[in-house]
């Protein structure tokens, strides 16, 4: 049963100036008032979508956030540690993994050298592996944090802690908070849009866009790139549009009705999602249409149309961007480089991963730069931890792997108010710990929030009780990365 006071205490000023104004009253003041203050869906109920002011002009208006799920090994892509080598084969220095407690290390591991080559690139001289070519050309860009650290080793908890700020699932994530906290200025297609490649769903599964106890308006919208790109908005077979629409007209009015009883604002979202869902019929199609995309972007970004891939996402992730939807979350799993297979070794499967990613993902940078969109759209690229500067050798396998390592990885961001062609921070000279300026993944969220011009301490929703917010209660702005 609905709790009448708890909902009302829930009211928000504009649904309070929505249910209190009617009447001769009403008629007065929404002529002194701005229409687009009291905006409305075309059911009449509160669209809790539209577009809202930042706490402060942010230099970032929308995201792509690229999610490498099963953590790629920072050692092997972007933390060359020519001390490696050195110790290479060698047991690791025994105050170094004192009390430490591995996923799957047993006993005294061995340190691992990288099997790649680096060389420095760009005027930053920043030092890139060779398995990333395409990023190679575009260093100057982008901005790497050398010194991330979190407080999860298992992917689940690990990757929950990076989208939600809690290990725990029922936290909403990074993109519900940031369509919460500003809406988007698309009316057709959803605020919050997840795109997910390397046929595996990311360990921590669909809480990662989830809207946790948020309005369920806020929720990420899963788009595929085979058959239909959402599922069930498409009219059942036998339905036609103009019945489609009737139905929902009726559905609305006992929607509305339910709603002036029970004063549930879940009400009001299942009739604005109802009324997003038809006018998706129209949008998402043309929007999946890449295939009309010129030749030269297709091998640009190395796309194949009509197949299931991360290049394929990126693009879609450009034309997302360019129709105004706040928050794209792209997941592309298979970086857990644990060496008990071929494909899951630092030889074969981690070149493997960049080849599926490095082109299509430099792709993107490059596109949203040349069409000027990259100044004011947040890039991120990275996954949820880190790996051993030891070999993992689990079972004695023969295959070159590291295991999970909460203590250090690396993440790289552009655009959207992001300082160009700089290193943050740093790992001592075995990568085993940060060493300077260190970046806690609280820490992040609360720059993510702020480029988007939010104060993360403010943005708020009180949930039994208390106050709730991404960051929960740590994290501090980066600004030594802001332009």
């Amino acid at each position: 049963m609905i709790d009448r006071d708890e909902t009302l205490k829930a009211l928000t000023r504009r649904q309070l100036f929505q249910r209190c104004t009617t009447g001769m009253g009403a008629i007065a003041l929404a002529s002194l008032l701005n229409d687009d203050l009291l905006a409305a869906s075309p059911t009449g109920a509160m669209d809790a979508m539209s577009a809202r002011q930042p706490h402060f002009p942010g230099t970032a208006k929308r995201i792509i956030y690229m999610h490498m799920a099963g953590a790629p090994s920072q050692l092997d892509l972007f933390d060359h540690k020519p001390k490696l080598i050195e110790f290479n084969g060698k047991d690791v220095p025994a105050e170094l993994i004192k009390n430490e407690r591995f996923a799957f290390i047993k006993g005294t591991p061995k340190c691992l050298a990288t099997p790649h080559t680096f060389a420095r690139h760009g005027m930053s001289g920043a030092e890139i592996s060779n398995l990333l070519p395409h990023l190679a050309t575009m260093v100057d860009d982008v901005c790497f944090i050398k010194s991330m650290h979190t407080d999860h080793f298992n992917h689940a908890p690990a990757q929950l802690f990076v989208h939600t700020g809690s290990q725990l699932q029922g936290r909403p994530s990074m993109g519900s908070w940031l369509t919460y906290g500003l809406g988007t200025p698309n009316k057709d297609l959803p605020g919050f849009v997840v795109l997910t490649s390397g046929g595996v769903q990311p360990d921590g599964g669909t809480a990662l866009w989830g809207n946790g106890f948020l309005p369920s308006v806020y929720q990420g919208t899963q788009f595929r790139s085979q058959g239909n790109p959402v599922l069930f908005v498409s009219n059942p077979e036998g339905m036609s549009s103009q019945v489609r629409r009737e139905s929902l007209d009726a559905l609305g009015d006992l929607n509305r009705l339910h709603l002036s009883k029970s004063h549930d604002p879940e009400i009001a979202t299942r009739i604005a999602q109802y009324e997003l869902a038809y006018r998706m019929q129209t949008t998402v199609p043309e929007l999946m249409e890449i295939a009309k995309e010129p030749k030269e972007i297709h091998e640009m970004y190395g796309t194949e149309p009509g197949k299931t891939s991360f290049a394929n996402n990126c693009l879609l992730a450009r034309r997302l961007v360019e129709r105004g939807v706040r928050f794209i979350q792209l997941y592309h799993w298979g970086w857990d480089s644990h060496g008990t297979t071929p494909g899951d070794d630092l030889i074969t499967g981690l070149p493997k991963r960049c080849r599926e990613t490095d082109q299509a993902s430099t792709a993107l940078l490059k596109d949203l730069k040349q069409r000027g969109l990259l100044e004011d759209t947040l890039v991120i690229w990275g996954g949820e931890f880190g790996r051993t500067p030891m070999n993992e050798a689990r079972g004695g396998s023969k295959f070159l792997g590291r295991d999970h390592h909460p203590h250090c990885f690396t993440i790289w961001m552009a655009g959207g108010g992001i300082k160009s062609g700089i290193s943050h921070g740093s790992t001592d000279e075995l990568g085993y710990n940060v060493a300077e300026e260190g970046v806690h993944v609280h820490d992040l969220q609360a720059t993510i929030l702020h480029c988007m011009g939010l104060d993360h301490t403010k943005l708020t929703y009180r949930f039994q009780g208390r106050d709730f917010r991404l960051t929960d209660v740590h994290g501090k702005v980066v600004e030594k990365i802001l332009v």
